[in-house]
């Protein structure tokens, strides 16, 4: 199962990322978390089908509409086996 790992920069804190990244993410039906990083950027894990990873992925490159996303980094992972999906 495909896992990749993602840091998201730009105004991307106190714009409801982490909460709507959870929503999208549980609507597609992965696993996984989502998390504020010190340095003012955003990472998640996404555990799920390629398809599902990839939807994801696409929806990162954007975020909730008051989010402005300067770049995404991507890293592919070997799968944990997570279950369910937490802001952490």
């Amino acid at each position: 199962m495909p896992r990749r790992r993602m840091i998201v920069e730009g105004r991307v804190q106190g714009v409801c990322f982490r909460v709507e990244c959870r929503r999208e993410a549980q609507a597609l039906g992965l696993a996984g978390w989502v998390r504020n990083r010190a340095d003012g950027t955003v990472e998640a894990v996404f555990e799920g089908t390629a398809a599902q990873v990839e939807a994801m992925a696409a929806w990162m490159r954007h975020g909730p509409p008051q989010a402005e996303v300067d770049r995404v980094e991507t890293v592919e992972e070997r799968s944990e086996g997570l279950t369910g999906f937490a802001i952490r």
